[in-house]
């Protein structure tokens, strides 16, 4: 047993790593209360799907045209640059959202507008964060390392969705005391990445970024495993993931409890998610690994029918821990799939492509937030599921055909 512990929390020996997983376990905890707090506040102002489309949309777009840039320059910079100053950012984008809430000023526009800030920062932070443990932890341990920062991931999606709930519940605190948290924890964050030892490749390279970044392109283009693997993460995260979109109007309309309650579905897939991270942490750099991202897909889009099929809270919290369950098998194994084929040199714009997907998604939370006000909540969630289980299968059979690679 010991041993198994060892071998899952290995990567934390490793100082330098340990302070950047604690960071992004701040930072990670911090945006997913704000999914949380800014999709009620929405909700809230305006009673409509659509509006909670648009916060997810201002984001998205951010991470759509920067997150390629955002690895291009993860790849010739200091990292540690990226982070601090990004943090920095994010932080004072929280408290302007706070004093807005505070003041009785707050519309749908700033939330939007926030979004789409905090989606500029993001972009540039996923690659730079992925990208840093090829430069800080030992090549043995790099799978596991990759597998731990999603551990980060899901522990706050345990965490923030339960930060959020209780902050929007509490009368001293409120949407505006959520905001305050949330800067207050990426200056935690800015405090402990502070002492990462600076990275960068040394000389500047002569060409320009644009040029970095369709070489990344090419790079992923002439990979056929990792080009599949790539494309089949992009339609996973754009097609599947747009279902939080409508979980607020969900748990309103179809439910029939208040739009903040949203916080305990979260919850409940992110249990299930830091469930599943963990156990992947044990096979993250098993040969049998891409059997189990492909598994992972597959069931996470059956597992959004039995979200369909719930007729109250307690059935619909059950159903989304087997979301998080599932979802969070391919999530986890991701990053550690695609190291195994990509040059270090590469790894920033290729991990930046994960980000592409999650702007993308952000793009069509809106038309998913108008079909919800139109044809319900629970029949988008359903179509979602079919989409998924139907990318998964057929990519499954796909990789299965691909030459793999020598590994980098």
């Amino acid at each position: 047993m010991l041993r198994s512990v060892q071998v899952a929390f290995g990567a934390l020996q490793n100082r330098a790593f340990m302070l950047l997983w604690l960071g992004s376990l701040c930072s990670f905890i911090a945006f997913f209360t704000s999914n949380v707090v800014q999709q009620v506040v929405a909700f809230e102002l305006t009673g409509e799907n659509t509006s909670v489309g648009l916060v997810v949309f201002g984001r998205g777009l951010a991470q759509l045209v920067l997150g390629p840039v955002g690895g291009a320059l993860a790849d010739r910079i200091s990292k540690r640059t990226i982070l601090i100053v990004c943090q920095s950012v994010t932080a004072v984008v929280f408290f302007a959202l706070a004093l807005l809430m505070w003041s009785g000023w707050m519309e749908v526009i700033h939330l939007v507008v926030g979004g789409f800030l905090v989606g500029v920062t993001f972009a540039f932070l996923g690659p730079s964060r992925s990208a840093y443990v090829v430069d800080i932890v030992e090549p043995e341990r790099q799978g596991n390392a990759v597998a731990l920062n999603q551990v980060a991931l899901n522990v706050s999606r345990v965490l923030g969705p339960a930060l959020a709930g209780v902050l929007l519940a509490w009368h001293l605190s409120g949407a505006t005391g959520a905001f305050i948290v949330m800067g207050a924890l990426y200056v935690a964050a800015l405090s402990l990445q502070s002492g990462l030892p600076p990275t960068g490749n040394g000389e500047a390279p002569a060409r320009g970024i644009l040029a970095d970044v369709f070489d990344g392109f090419r790079y992923v283009g002439r990979n056929p495993r990792l080009r599949t693997l790539i494309v089949m993460f992009m339609l996973l995260v754009m097609l599947g993931f747009p279902y939080v979109t409508v979980l607020p109007g969900f748990v309103e309309n179809h439910l029939g409890h208040p739009a903040k309650s949203v916080s305990v579905l979260f919850g409940a897939t992110a249990a299930g998610g830091l469930v599943a991270s963990l156990w992947m942490t044990a096979v993250a750099d098993s040969p049998r690994v891409l059997l189990y991202y492909c598994a992972g897909a597959f069931t996470f889009g059956l597992s959004l029918f039995g979200v369909w099929l719930a007729q109250d809270l307690v059935q619909a919290s059950a159903a989304m821990v087997v979301v998080g369950l599932t979802a969070g098998c391919f999530t986890t194994l991701h990053g550690a799939v695609v190291l195994k084929y990509t040059d270090p040199a590469y790894m920033g714009r290729v991990m930046s492509l994960g980000m592409f997907a999650f702007g993308a998604f952000g793009l069509i939370a809106v038309p998913v937030g108008m079909a919800a006000d139109r044809w319900g909540e629970a029949s988008v969630i359903a179509f979602h599921g079919l989409l998924v289980s139907a990318i998964a299968l057929v990519f499954g059979l796909l990789l299965s055909r691909t030459s793999e690679p020598e590994p980098s």
